[in-house]
This record gives C-alpha cells, sequence and structure tokens, in this order.
C-alpha cells in the first residue's frame, strides 16, 4: 500500500469539500537520529526492554522516532464495518505499518511511529485505532483471526462480552493463541449494548501498547441514534517502544514508561482537526450530540469540553439511569474504560476543543497546544476566519 497523498501537499478545497471529507472519514454521523534501517518486521518479542538499562527518558524526545527507517506501509484513517451487513462474520489480521502521528503539512509535523501493529480486514487498509465493529444487540459473532502475516502470536479479546472460556482471548488463562501462520475463530456473542474495547491480549504490554486495539459497539435493539455521533479512543505512547521494536537505537522498558505523545482516534493535535485524517466532529446549531469515550492507554484523562455541558448517559455498557445523571463538563476516563457523553449543541456558534485537561497531555513534545485535543466545529463558522487558521495549522486548506 503506497503512502497517501505523498506529492498531494497541502490539500486545498471549499467548506462544502471539508464537511464532506469529514463525513467521509466515519467518525461523525447518524451511523532526528541517525537510526538503523529495521526491517520489515523483525526483531523478537521482547525486544523491548532486554538487559541493557533503559535510556534515559531526559535523552529522547519523541521526535526522535521519526528518524528511525522502516519501509512499511503507511496506517489509514479507521473506517466502519457494519457487522449486521456481515451476518456476524469477520476476518481481522494485524499489519507491521508506519504511523503518522502529525502530517507533514501540519504544524510540528512530520512526527511518525515507524513501526505499529494495526488490524486489517479484507475489505479495509490497516488503522491505528483498528476499523470501529458495530452491530446490533442479539448478533452472534465469529470474529477469525488470521496470522498468516505476522511473525509474533496475537488473540481477539473483547470487553464487556459475555463468551465461552476458551474464546476469551486471554493466552495467559486459555492456554491459546493464534501463532504465525495461524487462524482462530472466536465465537462471542453481542449480548451486552454498549461500547466496548477490543484488542490483542498476547503479552499485552507490548501488543496493546503497540496498536492493536479498537471500538465494537453494541446497538441496543431499536437504538435511537442522536443528530450527532462520534466515537473517540484516546492513547498515551512512550515513542521508543515503537522506535525501538523498529530496530531504532534507543532501549525500553515498561518499567521505565514515560508517554510522550497522546493522540485522539491516533492522531495529535492539530492533526486531529484535519478532516481526512484527523477526526473533527461538526455540528449544527440545536443538534443532539453523543460521543463514545474509550480510553486505550495506559494512564486516565481528564476529557474537557469547551463551552458545553454533558451528561454521562453510558459508561462500560452500562445505562446511567436518568435520575443519577447531572450536569458536567470534565470526565475522567480510567484505562480501558467507556464513558459516553450527550448535549446539545447549543453554545455561542464557533470551534472549540475538547480536550484532555491533564494540560501536558495537551503537547507534542515540549510545544502547546498539541496532543490529546479534538476539535468541535459549527457548521455556521466553517466559513470564517478563524476556522481557517486551525485548519491551516492542521495542514488543510479550507
Amino acid at each position: 500500500m503506497a503512502r497517501e497523498n505523498d506529492d498531494a501537499g497541502r490539500r486545498t478545497g471549499s467548506r462544502r469539500g471539508f464537511l464532506s471529507a469529514a463525513a467521509a472519514l466515519g467518525t461523525v454521523g447518524l451511523a532526528g537520529c541517525g537510526a538503523p534501517r529495521a526491517d520489515s518486521a523483525g526483531g523478537a518479542e521482547n525486544a523491548a526492554g532486554g538487559g541493557a538499562a533503559a535510556q534515559q527518558v531526559e535523552e529522547w524526545a519523541g521526535s526522535d522516532s521519526t528518524g528511525v527507517e522502516t519501509d512499511h506501509p503507511y496506517t489509514t484513517p479507521r473506517t466502519t464495518i457494519d457487522l449486521d451487513e456481515r451476518d456476524g462474520q469477520l476476518t481481522v489480521s494485524t499489519t507491521p505499518c508506519r504511523h503518522q502521528l502529525l502530517g507533514d503539512e501540519s504544524q510540528g509535523g512530520p512526527w511518525e511511529l515507524p513501526e505499529v501493529w494495526a488490524w486489517q480486514t479484507p475489505d479495509t487498509d490497516p488503522s491505528i485505532p483498528g476499523p470501529l465493529l458495530r452491530v446490533t444487540e442479539g448478533t452472534d459473532l465469529e470474529i477469525t483471526y488470521d496470522n498468516s502475516d505476522h511473525n509474533r502470536p496475537h488473540t481477539f479479546h473483547v470487553h464487556g462480552l459475555s463468551k465461552s472460556w476458551m474464546d476469551d482471548g486471554v493466552p495467559t488463562t486459555t492456554g491459546q493463541q493464534v501463532a504465525p501462520g495461524e487462524e482462530y475463530t472466536y465465537e462471542i456473542s453481542a449480548n451486552q449494548p454498549g461500547t466496548h474495547l477490543y484488542h490483542c491480549h498476547y503479552q499485552t504490554q507490548n501488543h496493546l501498547d503497540m496498536g492493536m486495539f479498537g471500538i465494537l459497539r453494541v446497538d441496543p435493539e431499536g437504538y435511537e441514534a442522536p443528530d450527532k455521533e462520534a466515537f473517540m479512543t484516546i492513547k498515551d505512547w512512550d515513542t521508543r517502544l515503537s522506535a525501538s521494536m523498529a530496530g531504532g537505537d534507543v532501549d525500553f522498558s515498561h518499567r521505565d514508561r514515560n508517554p510522550d505523545a497522546f493522540t485522539v482516534n491516533g492522531r495529535c493535535a492539530p492533526y486531529t482537526f484535519h478532516p481526512e485524517q484527523g477526526s473533527p466532529l461538526i455540528v449544527e446549531e440545536g443538534d443532539r450530540v453523543r460521543i463514545h469515550y474509550v480510553n486505550a492507554g495506559y494512564e486516565s484523562h481528564a476529557m474537557h469540553t469547551h463551552n458545553h455541558g454533558f451528561t454521562v448517559v453510558e459508561k462500560d455498557g452500562g445505562v446511567i439511569p436518568e435520575a443519577a445523571r447531572h450536569r458536567e463538563d470534565v470526565v475522567p476516563i480510567a484505562p480501558a474504560e467507556r464513558k459516553t457523553i450527550e448535549f446539545t449543541a447549543s453554545a455561542d456558534p464557533g470551534v472549540y476543543a475538547l480536550h484532555c485537561h491533564k494540560v501536558n497531555h495537551a503537547m507534542n513534545g515540549d510545544t502547546y497546544p498539541g496532543g490529546m485535543i479534538g476539535g468541535m466545529a459549527y457548521e455556521s463558522v466553517t466559513d470564517t476566519e478563524q476556522f481557517a487558521s486551525v485548519m491551516e495549522l492542521a495542514g488543510y486548506e479550507a
């Protein structure tokens, strides 16, 4: 797969083009070190964190990871897969990829992870996070993990849904994993409505942190979709892990993990605002808006909405009773936790940030703002100078 837009430079387009690009992304809607070159997927499973002492964090800048060379294909933005249309059947696999945190034309770019392990299906390109899987409550799922193309064992594990012991996808307790060259079909019932996390559970400290995570959404029967709906996966990264897995000249140990990159749907701000590569949320006045947050990282994050109070309506697949709901504007989300917030787009129309209020998580290295900042814009302001300025920072000409 060739890297997209290598020769395109900064995108140009009209306001209509921006809105079309944002809608096509599928996130919004009703539904410097001179490192050695690495082999495509070489290295032992425990290459990260060997016997040598971990390099001091102060000697490593996250942007150094960009200089580690690989010949991997680039990831693409996440797609949505309707499992109802497939009778609950899906085949997934893993592909070593290179991943852009910040695009070439965005402020602070390029900034890349030289190796990630991305989920892929026969119909979709590899992405970080993996494809958004959507299904209706009660559907029986058959998720086949095909490990034909990767040199490490993997599994498929999903939170929130009941399944048989051997389909839990946890080698430590089942004794089962999918070895290279093999495949296994996980039979799982979509028996719990809600927003759920899926990930690889083999050597989880590495595989989850290398990008093997995604969202499985189970809609209840008769689900009433809001006017606008978004799925936001938040993640903290220590870029030394990716660089070390790619053969870079840096040692890493999870005992010394110190995140230096913070993403929303795999991108750092301002790239998160890019309508083709990021995940901007475009609303109209009066819209009922629902955002599903999933924390695929190892740290807790305090997600804050600017100028819009909300209520938490779901947590880990459980519906919050109306009597227990109250207005909030900051919601803590722990590792693997899922929370769904809902609000009305009734503020003064403008461009607003949706960000982690651990403010050092809203940075790219030593630069602020950046990191874990998502964006929401009212459609009526997408022809303003201010909106165009934000798009320019993201590397997109509105």
